[in-house]
């Protein structure tokens, strides 16, 4: 068992986490979206004890974090897709998933073994201090054990996976809430993943639709396995109340134990998602009613999260 340290979000802290991803140890640290699992994309001992700490299959390439546009051009070919997408919506919740470059150093663990990289810009001002004291590419899937709820906070860290990380670095709660959008751009712009940004801005920016493989026979990103995101509660979704012996989770004015937002805003209820998925999956319960969720904006990123929450566990 690995002690676990919880880090504060100041210079000393930074700077300790930074120099344990260095040595190649694993460090959580909050994102805009969620907690990643960080370690040093270019270390193969590092970047196996992800999967070994998480429990994550092997096949399910990982999402690679860097401090600007500027480096992600080091790993990836770069295109005019990818230029315009980055100054519209670079540092912030989108994954571009490009082909990787042949001398990018990376190790094959994180593509795995596919010909493309996941990449993208964190905006939480913590992830940039720590990528600016690292220097290098993070490769970081949620900080959680596989195909469980996301971590949103510190301590949801800690829950999951205290003694199989070396540190945790604490800040605070993560706004958004929602893991990355993941657009592909190893062909026509194609949604790989429902995420922070909402499918119709990316549309509006690229002035085209976007084609669509958010569950293919093969995973060719991060999120698309059928079972994801899941409480040890079983999750019964599009219910107007809660039968005997459930939890009900709300959506806009309706008795309910938690409420996603009762003025019935997307974005606060796709903050409050996985937090309040743990919360009612504390209470032991066993089950878990969820209020309809629109399917518009976030509101697809919100649904797409809860209906891979209650698909059958494999």
């Amino acid at each position: 068992m690995t002690r676990t340290e919880l880090l504060q979000p100041d210079a000393a802290g930074i700077a300790r986490a930074a120099d344990l991803l260095a040595a190649g140890d694993l460090v959580a640290f909050p994102t805009e979206t969620v907690y990643g699992l960080g370690a040093d994309a270019r270390n193969s001992l590092a970047v196996a004890r992800i999967f070994e700490a998480k429990g994550r299959p092997r096949f399910n390439p990982l999402i690679v974090h860097v401090a600007s546009a500027q480096a992600a051009r080091r790993y990836v070919d770069w295109t005019e897709q990818a230029d315009t997408l980055a100054r519209a919506f670079w540092p912030g919740p989108l994954t571009l998933v490009l082909p990787i470059r042949a001398d990018s150093g990376l190790s094959d663990l994180v593509t795995a073994d596919l010909p493309s990289l996941a990449i993208r810009v964190p905006a939480h001002p913590l992830a940039q201090q720590l990528l600016s004291a690292f220097g290098g590419p993070v490769a970081a899937p949620s900080a959680n054990p596989s195909g469980r709820i996301s971590p949103t906070t510190a301590a949801h860290v800690m829950a999951g996976l205290d003694g199989r990380v070396d540190a945790v670095l604490d800040g605070g709660p993560c706004p958004v809430g929602l893991e990355s959008t993941i657009l592909g751009l190893t062909g026509e712009p194609t949604l790989l993943r429902h995420g922070g940004l909402p499918a119709e801005r990316i549309e509006a920016c690229l002035g085209q639709p976007l084609d669509h493989d958010i569950t293919p026979r093969k995973l060719t990103a991060p999120g698309q396995m059928e079972s994801h995101y899941a409480p040890d509660a079983l999750l019964r979704l599009n219910a107007t109340s809660a039968t005997a012996g459930e939890l009900m989770l709300g959506f806009g004015a309706m008795d309910c134990d938690l409420n996603l937002s009762p003025s019935g805003s997307l974005t606060e209820a796709a903050a409050n998602l996985f937090p309040h998925l743990h919360a009612l999956d504390a209470r032991a319960a066993g089950r878990i009613a969820v209020a309809p969720i629109p399917e518009t904006g976030l509101g697809r990123a919100i649904n797409d999260r809860l209906r891979r929450a209650a698909a059958p566990r494999p």
